[in-house]
């Protein structure tokens, strides 16, 4: 399949694996182009139900509590992302010489002859907040677009919908882009390599390389982090289309080919004439939103691809100075008592609450939840000097605590052993009681959030509401 465009669909027995939105998508889509659809989902709880009865009275067959059998005649698997390559399911589709795609894939191959092209963004980290500010660019340049991928509406019904559109600025995760073989970009970034999701993986060499097929057949520009030299590795391993350049973002002076900053400016060195000696002044650094120095990056790496399209300098100001970033991310949510509090709850693994970190001077810092399987000592080590106090909740907090004992024994910690609705409240409490008039309260948890909250959303919520809280009774 991954050699190009499937011709035809109808009385294809089509596997899809999973119930969540993009399987949904995807057995919807399938089964409106003629293909025999089976749904297999491992759950059987109340809403999967329902959803497997929308989808029968669609004339789509649904497969509870059984995940691992593959229907017999099956002819492809569509997977959902989260499903690990281990999968049984998938190790008898292997067995059975059964091809197995992601939703991804098949949104490529769906995509009509005259199909918008695909502006691609990957990266441990702000792959979102990137994927939205180039959606805002694109559209002060008055190109018609859309923020999809990993992020809002399935990439599988935007492709087949009735809107048309110019580009799209289209957000994958290494899941999605391990079982999309297919996908050529007209132009993509890595933002940054960080370890996560190695579980899922199994190393960090496999991580990268499904990181690095987002270069693959680039036909204008594979934007990569001049501060990273693992994604401009990644850059100088892909099979491009001739012509397709190498564009690095860098926040300090540009060198030819790449965006940078000077003297506050954001500049383009790369889609100007004559680059050796010229720059183009695209913005400046406070319009962008927050000016925190990795959200600059995302910001520059935004406007690579932009530029890269065709967008004129004007738009990429116009489009960053416009942009709003999602809650939860280095977001401000109050000022008490001379204190400032920040809820960065995305900054779900070290990388992130690194990025975070380097933000502010001094934090106090709420980090803490399920670890994933990292390691904490080279982000306290780089942290320490930033930090006045830590507070620690969750079920991996003892690793965090174990690392600041190692390179920053100076730093008080106080170590909340308590999962309670209440716990969140009581850090922001702790907090409040640590820090000094001119700090700032951050939370970024360096963790995933399932241990004691539904998703980071939901832990953001509280530490708002808990900073509100506060405030009241600071009033």
């Amino acid at each position: 399949m991954g050699s190009g465009q499937v011709t035809s669909w109808q009385g294809k027995n089509i596997t899809v694996a999973g119930l969540g939105v993009s399987g949904v998508s995807a057995a919807r889509a399938l089964a409106g182009l003629g293909a025999v659809v089976t749904v297999v989902d491992g759950g059987d709880s109340e809403g999967h139900r329902a959803r497997a009865a929308e989808l029968e009275a669609a004339g789509i067959s649904v497969r509870l509590a059984d995940a691992e059998t593959l229907p017999e005649g099956t002819d492809l698997v569509v997977t959902s992302p989260g499903w690990k390559p281990d999968s049984p399911l998938f190790e008898a589709a292997a067995k059975a010489g059964v091809e197995v795609v992601g939703d991804v894939e098949i949104a490529w191959l769906l995509r009509g002859p005259d199909a918008a092209p695909w502006l691609a963004i990957t990266g441990t980290n702000g792959k979102t907040t990137t994927t939205q500010m180039l959606a805002s660019i694109l559209r002060a340049a008055g190109l018609r677009t859309a923020a999809v991928g990993n992020i809002g509406t399935p990439i599988i019904d935007v492709v087949t919908g009735e809107e048309q559109y110019d580009v799209l600025a289209v957000e994958l995760s290494s899941y999605q882009l391990h079982w999309a073989p297919s996908v050529r970009a007209h132009s993509a970034a890595v933002l940054n390599l960080a370890p996560d999701h190695l579980d899922w993986h199994g190393s960090m060499a496999a991580y990268a390389a499904d990181k690095g097929r987002i270069y693959e057949g680039n036909t204008v520009a594979c934007v990569y982090n001049v501060a990273d030299r693992a994604t401009e590795e990644l850059v100088e391993k892909a099979d491009v289309e001739e012509g397709c350049r190498a564009i690095g973002f860098t926040l300090g002076a540009p060198g030819p080919s790449m965006l940078g900053v000077v003297d506050g400016i954001l500049v383009d060195r790369a889609f100007v004439e004559n680059r050796q000696k010229n720059a183009q002044e695209l913005a400046e650094v406070g319009d962008v939103n927050p000016p925190a120095p990795h959200n600059i990056a995302n910001a520059l790496a935004a406007a690579a691809l932009a530029r890269a399209f065709g967008v004129e300098p004007r738009a990429v100001r116009d489009g960053l100075r416009d942009f709003r970033p999602d809650a939860h991310r280095v977001a401000h949510v109050a000022e008490v008592a001379g204190v400032t509090y920040v809820d960065d709850s995305k900054a779900t693994n070290t990388h992130a609450a690194e990025a975070s970190l380097a933000a502010f001077e001094p934090v106090v810092w709420i980090a803490g939840g399920l670890a994933k399987g990292a390691t904490f000592d080279e982000l306290v080590r780089k942290s320490a000097e930033r930090l006045r106090a830590v507070v620690l909740m969750g079920a991996d907090r003892a690793l965090i605590a174990e690392a600041l004992a190692r390179h920053a024994p100076q730093v008080p910690v106080v170590d909340l052993d308590r999962t309670d609705t209440g716990a969140m409240l009581a850090a922001v409490r702790e907090a409040a009681r640590l820090a000094e008039r001119g700090d700032t309260v951050l939370l970024a948890p360096a963790c995933a959030s399932m241990d004691m909250f539904a998703n980071y959303n939901k832990r953001g919520d509280a530490f708002a509401d808990a900073v509100r809280e506060l405030a009241a009774e600071s009033a």
